[in-house]
């Protein structure tokens, strides 16, 4: 009898060491919540790891920009991170019913492919004034190709706006498959490559024109290749 309460006991305080931990995440518990899982699932499957420590910060703003290869992307970006990193992602599978009610739960910005809309980026703007991560995949959608695509000069207007630190962040081996399912079950070693805040000071003041922007562009585009070691495609290359 002894043992059963000594079991029960133990079990009562691991319980509520979950819920204190889980009432102290900035975000609250559908953040802590998935965390755990993706922390998990992450490095059980997917043999995780990173070139140094996370470098993103703690109590500020930031964008965090990255390579697109599979839609697990977002999972290995937050990958050790208390703060959620709220990711703007096309409607069309924000709207996706399992898809949802995590994309609501991690903050995501649903935006439309057209770029008519300009709600996403309004929404952006306010996060970061906030003072909370905000994650662009600059390519606009899924690449499987080695080299990166050339990059939305929509990232560059956030980042010169905003004025905020932007990290560069290149995924290698992410996961593919056939369709939005299959990446989660294709296993295999996922490394990711943190690099420092690009300087971009020098383009606060001045007028961000479609010349600026595309040079801005160009310059995050490029750190993020070099982490991965891989080539991309200039914005001014296709205007």
């Amino acid at each position: 009898m002894a043992a059963k309460w000594t079991l029960a006991l133990y079990m009562a305080i691991a319980i509520a060491t979950l819920f204190v931990q889980g009432a102290r995440w900035p975000d609250g518990w559908h953040a802590w919540a998935l965390a755990i899982v993706n922390r998990f699932y992450v490095r059980a499957f997917f043999h995780f790891r990173t070139n140094r420590p996370c470098p993103f910060p703690t109590d500020g703003p930031a964008i965090i920009i990255a390579n697109h290869s599979s839609p697990m992307d977002p999972m290995f970006v937050w990958m050790g991170r208390r703060e959620i990193i709220g990711f703007m992602m096309a409607r069309e599978y924000y709207e996706v019913k399992f898809l949802h009610w995590i994309a609501v739960a991690m903050q995501s910005i649903p935006v439309q492919r057209n770029g008519k809309d300009l709600a996403p980026t309004r929404a952006a703007l306010r996060r970061l004034k906030d003072g909370k991560l905000l994650g662009v995949f600059p390519e606009g959608g899924i690449n499987r190709e080695r080299d990166l695509k050339a990059g939305n000069p929509g990232m560059a207007w956030l980042a010169v706006r905003s004025q905020v630190p932007v990290y560069p962040v290149y995924i290698q081996n992410s996961p593919g498959g056939e369709t939005m399912i299959d990446p989660f079950y294709n296993f295999g070693p996922v490394t990711v490559y943190y690099g420092d805040p690009i300087d971009l000071t020098a383009y606060y003041d001045r007028k961000p024109t479609q010349e600026v922007l595309q040079e801005v562009t160009d310059i995050m585009m490029a750190r993020i290749a070099e982490l991965g070691g891989v080539g991309f495609t200039s914005c001014t290359s296709t205007t």
